[in-house]
């Protein structure tokens, strides 16, 4: 069954866990990207980084970014995550911090890099807490007017129908709750997305 559409983060009204669980939801996710920096393969930038997030189903999840002397085939901390994420049964994230540091250093929050938000914004739980330097936002403060599977349906990409050329090793969009929410505002519209 198809979920409801997913409205824009307002971050005044994201959900704060009652009775100090939130601090103790970070705490978990600190010690998590910490533990996950440490095994960072980085001997081009010596800089670690280890990212952490509770799915919305309760798992904890992490990753460290892994450095390939190729420069454009490295992968952010955030990417192993989200592989151990799917890697674990999939979901979407409600809670996540990233930390880095130079080798040998002090680890301390940071926020994810463009690419990183963009991914984040795909697999965001409604809604998904981030714990940046500044305080905790949601990611549509880090990736306003964000780029999503939303936008693919509603500018007509569609699978062809039926077989044929055209499906030839055609590989079908993903079901996120951001495209379960356009097919839902199409179906709405009555005009099936046309």
């Amino acid at each position: 069954m198809p979920s409801q559409p997913r409205a824009q983060e307002d971050p005044a009204q994201i959900p704060v866990p009652e009775g100090g669980q939130e601090e103790r939801i970070w705490s978990r996710l600190h010690a998590a990207a910490t533990a996950a920096l440490d095994n960072a393969y980085v001997p081009y930038s010596n800089f670690q980084v280890g990212a952490a997030a509770l799915s919305s189903d309760g798992r904890l999840v992490s990753g460290c970014n892994i450095e390939n002397a190729a420069y454009g085939v490295t992968l952010c901390a955030e990417c192993s995550m989200l592989g151990q994420l799917f890697a674990t049964g999939g979901g979407t994230l409600a809670h996540f911090l990233c930390l880095g540091r130079p080798v040998g250093g002090q680890a301390e929050l940071i926020t994810p890099c463009g690419r990183c938000r963009q991914l984040l914004y795909e697999h965001r739980g409604n809604p998904l807490r981030i714990k940046t330097a500044r305080g905790v936002c949601s990611i549509d403060e880090l990736l306003p007017d964000a780029f999503g599977p939303q936008n693919l349906e509603r500018t007509g990409h569609r699978e062809p129908a039926g077989p044929g050329p055209a499906r030839a090793g055609a590989r079908t969009l993903p079901e996120t709750p951001a495209r379960q929410s356009a097919q839902q505002e199409e179906e709405q519209d009555g005009n099936g997305g046309l």
